[in-house]
């Protein structure tokens, strides 16, 4: 079970945007996208088929999954536990102890 899933809200613990907040849009083995984070400039060439113009426009590239962490309910950083309840596996915040919504 993933501790980190898509549309989880995180929160940058290291780097250039540490303490910075999104929503995870992907995750892909080790690595996380975050919405609107670690961004850097991409250089694009224009394209008239596509209709598209050249220039610069900003991306939003992969962070380090073990760079995020889980927002809690105080808006502080969080690690993600899991427990077994009934038969099913639940991730909870070992900060508030609270369940996350699957």
């Amino acid at each position: 079970m993933k501790k980190i899933r898509k549309g989880d809200e995180v929160i940058v613990i290291t780097g250039k945007d540490k303490n910075k907040r999104g929503t995870v849009l992907s995750v892909d083995g080790d690595f996380v996208l975050v919405e609107g984070l670690n961004l850097v400039k991409k250089h694009v060439k224009p394209n008239p088929m596509k209709g598209t113009t050249g220039g610069v426009e900003a991306k939003s590239m992969p962070l380090q999954l073990s760079n995020v962490a889980l927002v809690d309910a105080n808006g502080k950083p969080s690690r993600v536990g899991i427990k077994v309840e009934d038969g099913k596996k639940l991730r909870f915040l070992k900060t508030t102890g609270a369940t996350i919504a699957a």
